[in-house]
């Protein structure tokens, strides 16, 4: 909860949600434990600020941000999902991309990059969906009885808290409609020949709202008695690396933040014009603040593997028992000893796209360490922005002359000591960690009907921020970037589109 004249942090509340890996490559979560969590931080939200004597009646508008691409689609009769959420770094729709892709004259996976700003690949929503038609027979069947409805987790939460089967809205919105490979950037409709292509009915999708206007109330929460926010309108939604960049103020063209979290996602604002890259970043939609407002959109280099690789250190391979356990083994060496760590566990994002790549780790000697594979692994994190960097600057331009940066991950001080040594640039970070939080109460509070935030550049908010100055010399940077690049190489190619697909060894 913040502040809508300050912007200040009131209260929050977190809960951790399970991953589950039911097979090699599989990434799945419960959209009800989803749910349920969201219940949960908003009741126990509202307490904590009973006990800072802040009426609750003071919550005006709710804003809604999410993982983008994550699927799911559920029963409208019974209100129960019909299958876990594919989450979007998920690999098992590979046969499904291959076999689309045989389908494309060429086999150019960028065939619908002018409508959709995206690849085909494995990360976004329509393969996702794709492999449920194609895999699960109760999704089959309810799409044929025309009890199926899809969505990205905004819509699953959108839909269940404005009443779910008793008359829950099925929207979403331009940004996480952006991410669907459905969507025509242009247009802002879902697009019939994709819908054709994919094969997906489009009776099932959501519609398309902007990013900042009233969807509906909230209704109350049947696990809970209270309800506590009956009654107010859900008015802003953004998938979670748009609502950062709101939330970092990047307003402007040429703006730019990269957010650390489970993958690593910088964003730059292109404005009004969408730019396509040459250099293997996707367009996307930055926001859309309100339903007569332009559109703004953005490039956007995205890693599929930036905070999880401090969770395996930490899960797989049990080498710390914390994330600040990782920081401290990297800490007490303070170089790598020339060990480079490819982190490619589905495949590599931006600027590649290469799905055949897996992770690796090389350059290892006798002498190497748990210390110094932590170290690597907190390199690797700011290797893979250095490279989208390099392709942003390539595509706008104009190179950055700093990096805003936000997430979970940036409260790793020798991170962003690196990330800064790394891009020969200084790393801004906001002393308020939640921007991506932010981001949504902003566009929540910014809509018609709502009116108690005001996104004029002088209304807003100048943040307190910790700077982070290069402190090594550029060629030093240069030689490891070229050695990290090397070990890039190394790791394409490996697994190969005749692999069992059971994730099981030949």
């Amino acid at each position: 909860v913040f502040n809508a004249k300050t912007a200040e942090l009131l209260s929050h509340h977190q809960v951790e949600i399970q991953q589950k890996f039911p097979r090699e490559g599989w990434v799945e979560q419960d959209p009800k434990e989803i749910l349920n969590s969201v219940y949960e931080c908003v009741e126990r939200t509202c307490e904590k600020m009973k006990q800072l004597n802040i009426s609750i009646s003071n919550i005006r508008a709710i804003g809604v941000t999410n993982q983008r691409e994550t699927t799911v689609v559920w029963d409208k009769t019974t209100g129960e999902p019909l299958y876990n959420a594919i989450v979007w770094l998920d690999l098992r729709t590979q046969s499904t991309v291959e076999r689309l892709l045989k389908r494309i004259p060429g086999r150019n996976k960028t065939f619908s990059k002018f409508k959709t700003g995206l690849p085909l690949s494995t990360y976004f929503s329509a393969v996702k969906l794709r492999w449920l038609l194609d895999n699960v027979e109760e999704i089959r069947k309810a799409v044929e009885d025309k009890r199926a409805m899809f969505g990205t987790v905004d819509s699953w939460l959108i839909w269940s808290l404005t009443g779910g089967k008793d008359g829950g809205i099925h929207c979403t919105d331009v940004t996480n409609a952006s991410r669907t490979m459905l969507f025509n950037i242009h247009s802002l409709e879902w697009d019939p020949d994709l819908c054709k292509f994919f094969d997906i009915p489009m009776e099932i999708l959501p519609n398309v709202r902007s990013s900042s206007e009233i969807y509906g109330l909230m209704v109350c929460f049947p696990p809970f008695k209270s309800g506590a926010l009956t009654g107010v309108p859900i008015s802003g939604c953004l998938g979670d690396q748009h609502a950062a960049l709101v939330g970092q103020m990047c307003f402007q063209d040429g703006q730019a933040k990269n957010t650390y979290g489970t993958g690593c996602f910088l964003l730059c604002n292109t404005g009004q014009k969408s730019v396509f890259s040459e250099h293997g970043l996707i367009t996307t939609i930055a926001y859309k603040m309100g339903r007569d407002k332009p559109v703004f959109y953005a490039l956007e280099g995205s890693v599929a593997i930036a905070g999880a690789v401090v969770r395996w250190l930490r899960d797989n391979l049990g080498i710390a028992k914390s994330s600040q356990e990782v920081e401290k083994l990297a800490a007490d060496v303070g170089t790598s000893y020339g060990c480079y760590f490819v982190p490619a566990f589905s495949g590599l994002y931006a600027p590649y796209w290469e799905p055949s790549a897996r992770g690796i780790i090389c350059g290892l000697t006798q002498f190497t360490n748990k210390n110094h594979i932590a170290f690597a692994a907190l390199e690797a994190v700011c290797f893979q922005t250095r490279e989208i960097l390099d392709a942003m600057n390539q595509d706008c331009g104009i190179p950055l002359n700093q990096l805003q940066v936000d997430g979970g991950m940036t409260n790793n001080k020798i991170l962003m000591q690196l990330q800064s040594d790394i891009l020969c640039i200084p790393v801004v970070k906001p002393s308020m960690p939640e921007t991506t939080a932010l981001g949504a109460a902003m566009a929540a509070g910014a809509a018609e009907g709502v009116g108690v935030w005001s996104l004029n550049p002088g209304d807003l908010t100048a943040v307190t921020c910790e700077r982070f100055e290069p402190q090594i010399n550029p060629e030093e940077s240069e030689y490891r970037y070229a050695r990290w690049k090397k070990a890039v190489k190394r790791s394409m190619e490996w697994e190969t589109s005749d692999s069992p697909s059971n994730g099981k060894p030949k």
